[in-house]
């Protein structure tokens, strides 16, 4: 199975201080063992050095530099696809904020979201599955989930 990348959980898998990386790495070691595989799209990239370099949410953040290099191996592992925002996901991500009646801080996991069902992925690992809940359609796993 391919299982898409939320930004939250990529935090949680580098972060040693995040309250869920023993049970993020867990979930990462348990599927990479299983044959599973991952994908990313390049907006978690940003979005995941923004978060890790941050002073206010880390007593110790990565700098830039570490940031970088550590985002840039996980879009670059071999059992990772990068998966593209193209025009098909961005009349999805449309129609879903338009249907749903979702507001300014549903924007960017509804954008995600509609880039990973566009590209093919139906299986999310989340530390927030109620983000992507009233979407429809993904199965969410999350470090709070025993098991897959």
């Amino acid at each position: 199975m391919k299982y898409g990348i939320d930004t939250g959980f990529l935090v949680a898998v580098e972060m040693v201080e995040h309250p869920l990386h023993v049970s993020a790495q867990a979930k990462i070691a348990a599927l990479v063992s299983v044959g599973d595989e991952f994908a990313l799209a390049p907006q978690i990239l940003a979005e995941f050095i923004h978060v890790v370099t941050a002073l206010r949410r880390f007593t110790q953040p990565l700098n830039m530099e570490a940031a970088r290099d550590l985002a840039q191996k996980w879009w670059t592992a071999k059992e990772v696809t990068q998966i593209f925002t193209v025009d098909t996901a961005v009349e999805l991500f449309f129609s879903w904020h338009r249907k749903h009646g979702l507001g300014r801080k549903r924007l960017l996991d509804t954008l995600l979201a509609s880039t990973y069902r566009n590209g093919g992925i139906n299986s999310l690992l989340t530390t927030n599955p109620n983000d992507f809940a009233v979407l429809g359609g993904f199965q969410c796993v999350s470090p709070y989930i025993i098991g897959k």
